[in-house]
């Protein structure tokens, strides 16, 4: 029965409140096919029925009280029975609860950046627990971007200048795509991530670990796969090309073991001391030709991220 209710082209509700939000937008998908129809089919018996004939003498018509009535009411009514549904929902869910977990969103030219409670960052990468109700308080660096969280139904605006919230609590276990809504820029595609909801206590060894996922790549060697993993999730893609085409900062492939020339004129050979020092510190030694402009992570990487990074610049030979 999806293709009655609809919910064929809607992503998979993840939150709470999903089902009120869809129910909403079904309602008044389905409202508007039945005035559709109606009014389309009325207009094709009323051009068949009055079309013209030789000899029919159309009767003139001043107006007709009821049908002006009808078509002036039935409307308003439509449209203020869907206000009041309309602000029901947004009154409901206009301000979290008290117990919800506050987390800072930062949007910039191109990537999201989220501070949980303990001081704990991370770039792209947003983790969440289970059954609990998250406040998001977002503001933006540069450019207006809109974090939007489709399975969620979750979508605001991000303003320089300003804060704007938003909150939900997540029902559905496992990896939900987020990304920015606000067309923000020459790479504003590569502006997206994955909200994982997890369980509280892989919550918890999230934000004093960065989870077990690195674990799996730390166990196989696979040190440059998880790097390249980071390269997407951190944003490091928007700036860095890894085949050797130009960027807003010096490509990644044959990076390593470089010599390459400082804006101050002196040169260095790119190894991992730089690599790291570049990630944490990025505008102490900026390479010739380059602007200042890449973001500190200071912070925001962890070790094992780090060291995934490192070994995938080793990599693209």
């Amino acid at each position: 029965m999806n293709w009655l209710t609809g919910r064929f082209m809607l992503p998979p509700q993840g939150s709470a409140f999903a089902d009120q939000v869809d129910t909403t937008f079904l309602g008044i998908y389905w409202l508007s096919v039945v005035l559709f129809w109606g009014i389309t089919l009325t207009t094709l018996y009323f051009a068949w029925r009055y079309q013209y004939k030789a000899g029919r003498v159309t009767p003139h018509q001043t107006h007709n009280t009821t049908l002006e009535i009808l078509w002036s009411v039935i409307p308003l009514l439509i449209c203020v029975g869907l206000f009041f549904w309309g602000l029901n929902g947004y009154m409901k869910y206009a301000v979290a609860p008290g117990d919800a977990m506050e987390i800072s969103v930062t949007g910039k030219q191109w990537l999201w950046e989220f501070t949980y409670p303990d001081g704990s960052k991370t770039i792209n990468d947003m983790h969440v627990p289970v059954n609990k109700p998250v406040r998001l308080v977002m503001t933006s660096e540069d450019v207006l971007h809109d974090f939007f969280v489709p399975d969620m139904r979750v979508k605001m605006d991000v303003i320089p200048g300003r804060y704007t919230q938003v909150w939900f609590t997540p029902t559905v276990l496992g990896a939900h795509t987020f990304t920015c809504a606000e067309y923000c820029g020459k790479d504003h595609s590569g502006m997206k991530g994955i909200m994982t909801v997890e369980k509280q206590e892989d919550f918890d060894k999230f934000l004093a670990t960065g989870g077990t996922e690195w674990e799996t790549y730390r166990d196989s060697g696979d040190w440059a796969g998880w790097g390249k993993l980071q390269y997407e999730r951190k944003g490091c893609n928007s700036c860095h090309s890894v085949d050797g085409t130009s960027s807003k900062g010096p490509t990644w492939k044959g990076l390593f073991g470089k010599t390459e020339t400082l804006g101050t004129g002196t040169t260095l050979v790119v190894d991992d001391a730089y690599l790291q020092e570049s990630m944490l510190q990025p505008n102490a030694k900026v390479v010739k030709g380059f602007e200042p402009i890449m973001p500190t992570f200071q912070g925001l990487l962890r070790n094992h991220e780090i060291k995934g990074l490192v070994a995938y610049i080793q990599s693209l030979k």
